[in-house]
């Protein structure tokens, strides 16, 4: 038996939740609303400017008439250009990422795969990184942002028709294929490095190790489409993705078209990954921990996994970059650096809980 065949989500993942799960999911659920509605109002009040939690939410309730009072000109203007454009820009990245992160670990069948796997984020990054050692400029600012955008979508579609044979896709294949793609990525940011100049290395190491501090309106707008058109239609195929853990063959039995569910949501992976890592650099382990810790409290249902891993990485990434621009104050910890030292060793102790729980991987 495979490692995939071993790490693959249970039969019992299509099964109609019982009571305890149901009111699981719904205790969670709640949960996590709470959690972000408490963590929105802090992480917009602290900062090198405090703003008491008090004039946050008054600050918000002025302009749409539910009362409080518009505050000092500078208080607004930290608010509303600095600390409420990062919080979105953190919501929807995260929110993207722990959303891939649960497609992707339903459509490969393993809990060990993440959006990385397939290229996405390094294809990405070759985008970026040649946009800046090249010195490329015909779109502004925004030329690093739209390279990253479509080399990382353009990455995806290699890996796809390379794995792509007799009119369809093993899913074997596809990680081995994006396997070495990711590589060969690798090799072409290390030739760009080489031969960049100091400002243009500079610049490249700051992307790749993630951050949200350049985060402003036109950005989260950039991000709004993709990120709401993937979440909107990830979770329409929730049903499928439950069908599919039973194998491919009982899922083809009961009605499912294999390579068509996996076509559309490797799209919406790449759609949702593409977009967060075009405005924020490499953010790692997101959409690895995110399902993971979902799928151990309440189970592997994708009705209940996919919106709800949406949810808690968005408030994993706000937390984590809330963290990273306070803890070592006056400075700012890369956030990427930040999701990787966290995420790195949950990955290793799942690693051991997947070796033992199945006896080992031969």
């Amino acid at each position: 038996m495979s490692v995939l065949e071993k790490a693959a989500p249970a039969p019992e993942a299509t099964r109609a939740p019982g009571r305890g799960p149901r009111t699981a999911a719904w205790l969670v659920t709640a949960g996590l609303v709470v959690a972000l509605l408490v963590l929105v109002p802090v992480a917009a009040g602290i900062g090198a400017y405090p703003v008491p939690v008090g004039d946050v939410l008054a600050s918000v309730q002025h302009p749409i008439g539910l009362g409080g009072t518009e505050l000092d000109r500078v208080a607004e203007s930290v608010l509303w250009n600095v600390r409420f454009p990062r919080i979105v820009l953190a919501l929807l990245i995260g929110a993207s990422l722990g959303c891939a992160g649960a497609l992707m670990q339903g459509v490969f069948g393993n809990p060990l795969a993440e959006p990385g796997v397939i290229g996405i984020s390094s294809g990405a990054a070759v985008g970026a990184v040649a946009s800046i050692a090249l010195g490329l400029d015909f779109l502004g600012t925004w030329t690093v942002s739209v390279a990253a955008f479509v080399a990382g979508l353009a990455t995806v579609f290699l890996v796809y028709v390379m794995s792509r044979s007799g009119g369809r896709t093993e899913v074997v294949t596809l990680i081995l294929t994006g396997i070495a793609v990711n590589a060969f990525a690798g090799a072409v940011i290390g030739l760009f490095l080489f031969f960049a100049d100091a400002a243009a290395i500079q610049q490249i190491t700051f992307w790749q190790l993630g951050s949200l501090s350049q985060a402003t309106w036109p950005k989260v707008l950039a991000v709004l489409p993709c990120a709401a058109v993937g979440l909107v239609v990830a979770p329409l195929h929730a049903r499928r993705l439950d069908l599919l853990a039973l194998g491919e063959r009982p899922a083809r039995h009961l009605g499912v078209d294999v390579e068509r569910l996996r076509i559309t949501l490797v799209f919406v992976i790449a759609l949702l990954t593409a977009a967060a890592v075009s405005v924020s650099g490499i953010i790692s382990f997101v959409g690895l921990v995110v399902p993971h810790l979902l799928r151990m409290a309440v189970g592997p249902g994708h009705r209940f996994l996919v919106p709800a891993s949406a949810l808690l990485g968005a408030v994993v990434l706000l937390a984590a970059d809330l963290a990273a621009r306070t803890v070592a104050s006056p400075a700012e910890l890369p956030l990427g650096v930040l999701t990787a030292l966290v995420g790195s060793p949950f990955f290793f102790w799942l690693l051991r809980r997947t070796r033992r729980r199945h006896g080992g991987w031969a």
